[in-house]
């Protein structure tokens, strides 16, 4: 049975949440989508993650040193070497390999050692401000440098973490491993999880270092700080590259940018890879939702549709983790479905992976003022392609009771579970959301319960 958009424990049969896990679980055929922010090590409480900031920034400032005393050539090779870590897939690639910098980027990455005093004499505390002075170096340049640097404590963390989650590891030669001693990077075999489809070893990084954008970033220093202190309203707006050029010549500036970041950092944490939607939010989609009209009037159809994708996915989590939503057509009808990840975080998730063979769950939308009979054979028909014999459709009213008996049919027939959740489900769990009390799942398991008890024995 093939998974969408799967993960590495997923591909292992590991039922792992990614609330209970201290790392981002890694995808197989494409990057996660955040970035290691070194402002988070420099901020950790944890001196172990001050120790791994500061020996990232010493050598990063070692190549400026290499660089301005007249080792170029070795400083940019290395340089070159720390700019792509494929083994910790993090950014927006779809293919899960990345490319190094060129001889010609790396040289402009280090000119700021030459050209600013204070860089070539201390070099940087935060060497995140390198956004800020050099074109085309971003955040995913900035992450895998990081990466690089601290890989031989990734190597560790990563063991760690499969040996305490049961994650296979095989042997494996990494080509990229630096020794802060001698400033070198050289091969090391070892034992880590391997992505099953290329075999290329994998490492895991902490979700507390993980950010969608760095907290010192070009666009925030412009926007936040540049445009409010610097920049005389009645002069054109500088350009990236000149607005960069600016920075070299004024690097007391970027300081000072950088000392306003160190004192509000208490607002500067974590992204994690889903964020529930405030109970606020909860009750105002709710409140859309049960306005709305059945049908496609005035777009009601995808207005249901995108206020309950947002609201069911924050609801049932984080006992099911969201794969993601997709569209599909059938008959001619376009029906958009969401997709979680069955990690078997309760009892009753449990039994639906094991008696239905529901690695995944898929939830159907449907604005519709009548479930017919046409809709669950929709459904029952993409259960048997891909997702076991469990599915939701989520709609506006309760089935009429001859829909109900013929999913009670297919259940006699084929064992395949279908549950329908309406208005007043969807309603009941927005008010659990808010009370705290239970979690909104429940009422999810309530309908199963209720759907096992008319199933003939």
């Amino acid at each position: 049975m093939s998974i969408i958009r799967p993960r590495l424990t997923d591909y292992h049969n590991i039922p792992l949440t990614q609330e209970e896990v201290d790392f981002a679980i890694p995808f197989i055929d494409e990057d996660i989508p955040l970035y290691v922010d070194p402002f988070l090590l420099w901020k950790s409480p944890s001196m172990q993650d001050n120790s791994l900031h500061l020996l990232i920034t010493n050598s990063f400032n070692h190549l400026g040193n290499l660089f301005t005393n007249g080792n170029e050539k070795q400083a940019l090779e290395l340089l070159i070497r720390a700019s792509e870590c494929d083994e910790v897939g993090l950014g927006n690639s779809k293919s899960k390999t990345g490319k190094r910098i060129g001889e010609k980027l790396a040289s402009k990455i280090m000119s700021p050692f030459a050209l600013i005093p204070e860089l070539k004499k201390s070099g940087f505390i935060h060497f995140e401000e390198i956004q800020l002075l050099v074109d085309n170096i971003s955040k995913d340049r900035v992450s895998d440098i990081a990466c690089n640097f601290i890989q031989s404590f990734l190597i560790d963390f990563t063991i760690e973490q499969s040996e305490k989650y049961g994650i296979p590891i095989e042997k494996v030669m990494l080509q990229n491993v630096y020794n802060p001693k001698t400033f070198k990077f050289s091969q090391e075999i070892t034992h880590l999880p391997v992505n099953p489809e290329t075999k290329s070893p994998i490492l895991f990084v902490p979700k507390r270092w993980l950010k969608f954008v760095p907290w010192i970033n070009t666009d925030d220093y412009f926007t936040n700080y540049y445009i409010k202190n610097i920049h005389n309203s009645k002069d054109d707006f500088p350009e990236r590259v000149k607005l960069l050029n600016f920075n070299r010549h004024n690097y007391d500036i970027v300081k000072a940018y950088t000392a306003i970041k160190e004192k509000t950092v208490e607002n500067c944490k974590n992204d994690p890879l889903f964020n529930q939607i405030p109970i606020t939010s909860a009750k105002r989609k709710i409140s859309t939702i049960l306005k709305l009209p059945t049908g496609k009037t005035d777009n009601a159809d995808r207005k249901f549709e995108d206020n309950a994708c947002q609201l069911i996915t924050s609801l049932v989590y984080p006992h099911l983790d969201f794969a993601q939503e997709q569209s599909r057509t059938e008959s001619g009808v376009q029906i958009r479905d969401l997709i979680f990840y069955n990690n078997k975080s309760s009892d009753f998730l449990k039994e639906i992976y094991e008696k239905y063979n529901s690695t995944q769950i898929v939830m159907e939308l449907k604005n519709v003022q009548e479930v017919k009979q046409e809709h669950i054979l929709q459904l029952n028909r993409y259960l048997k392609e891909q997702f076991g014999n469990f599915g939701i459709i989520i709609t506006r009213n309760p089935p009429p009771s001859k829909v109900l008996k013929n999913i009670i049919d297919l259940w006699s027939a084929h064992r395949k579970c279908i549950l329908v959740l309406d208005d007043n489900d969807l309603k009941m769990m927005t008010q659990v959301f808010e009370s705290k009390q239970r979690n909104p799942i429940e009422v999810i398991k309530k309908k199963y319960i209720e759907f096992t008890r008319a199933c003939p024995s």
